[in-house]
């Protein structure tokens, strides 16, 4: 096999073979990608964010919030996303890249909303 003549899908597949957990064709089809979510990983917390991509539990977030912590709107992230949250400490993250992604959720307009309110300023 002569390296310089590999053809792209050959190319993606060997990429597949080592390590890439999804196929590129699979990258850009998750249901999520371009809308407003809020993401919990295993271990870097909860965040809200504009989904820019997605690879098997790796996603990348534009405009981008980290919660570090909520009051009220309800006990459970999904309760969070839909109804936002009555007191909460927020900040900006901007872009960010998340590993261990283990639930993506959909934010409401309403949600939205009380998050602005509670958007901390970090510098």
């Amino acid at each position: 096999m002569n390296i310089d003549e590999l053809t792209l899908g050959q190319i993606k597949e060997i990429q597949y073979l080592i390590g890439q957990s999804q196929p590129q064709s699979q990258l850009q089809t998750h249901p999520m990608i371009g809308r407003r979510c809020l993401i919990r990983t295993y271990s870097a917390g909860v965040h809200i964010g504009n989904i820019e991509s997605v690879n098997g539990m790796e996603c990348k977030l534009t405009n981008a919030l980290r919660l570090w912590r909520w009051e009220g709107g309800g006990l459970s992230l999904s309760a969070v996303a839909n109804n936002g949250i009555v007191k909460g400490r927020l900040n900006k993250t901007g872009e960010v890249y998340l590993t261990n992604v283990i639930e993506i959720i959909p934010t409401t307009t309403q949600a939205e909303a009380t998050f602005a309110k509670f958007i901390e300023d970090d510098n």
